[in-house]
């Protein structure tokens, strides 16, 4: 299965993180389309070359992984998010941080994140309760793709103006 995996990736904990996951979900028999790897195949680093690649990266992906850790999550992940769930690509939202914050609505399947992430999302791997390790939330991972179910459809309606 080819996985795109979604994430904040400005610090070396992030990146680490980020690496440590991907490495995992590879040695599951994965292809791993990493976002902070690949960028290392351009010429020059710029906005739209950098643009084109992720898009690409989540249109050619068979199963979004998005990392929603931060009290609100990275908008680059966010908006990753949203155009797999357009494209109708599974997503399957990580989160380990046990701070809350965002929407806590009854029915949401990530409590205490923005509802439009948590219903995008397919599956769940959510373990708040420190400590954890990169490798444990790898292995969840990788039991919850050999659980997934269809992604949520997509909503098709065009709202009109007035």
């Amino acid at each position: 299965m080819r996985i795109y995996l979604a994430g904040p990736l400005f610090t070396q904990a992030e990146r680490s993180w980020n690496a440590t996951i991907a490495r995992a979900l590879a040695d599951g028999g994965h292809d791993v389309f990493l976002p902070q790897s690949e960028i290392q195949h351009l010429d020059e680093l710029r906005a739209e070359p950098v643009f084109r690649l992720d898009v690409d990266g989540v249109r050619s992906a068979d199963l979004l992984v998005a990392v929603l850790d931060g009290a609100d999550p990275d908008s680059g992940t966010s908006f990753e998010c949203g155009l797999a769930f357009a494209l109708g690509i599974p997503i399957l939202a990580v989160r380990t941080d046990f701070r809350a914050g965002g929407d806590d609505l009854t029915g949401q399947r990530i409590p205490s994140i923005n509802l439009m992430l948590s219903q995008a999302a397919s599956a769940v791997v959510h373990r708040p309760s420190p400590p954890t390790t990169a490798e444990r939330v790898a292995r969840d991972i990788l039991d919850a793709i050999e659980n997934l179910g269809p992604p949520p459809a997509p909503v098709r309606r065009v709202m009109s103006g007035p």
